[in-house]
């Protein structure tokens, strides 16, 4: 699963997937930050986790991974 984290810098919000040591992008507004990761997190099957301005978790939204199989019926 890969996480994806919303988090400030001084250029702005940025988007870091869970474990990487570099930024995956930046943003001008958390809003941008978050669709990005948002599509990351679709795209993998993993979470988007929200940090506030104060660096504490503010919120969570999980995605699983597409079905790209799905049942007939």
């Amino acid at each position: 699963m890969a996480n994806q984290h919303i988090v400030q810098r001084p250029e702005g919000w940025a988007v870091r997937g869970e474990g990487n040591k570099r930024d995956t992008s930046v943003h001008e507004t958390q809003q941008e930050a978050f669709e990005t990761a948002r599509q990351i997190a679709i795209n993998q099957g993993g979470d988007t986790i929200t940090h506030g301005r104060d660096g504490k978790i503010r919120d969570r939204n999980t995605y699983g991974k597409p079905d790209h199989f799905p049942p007939k019926g």
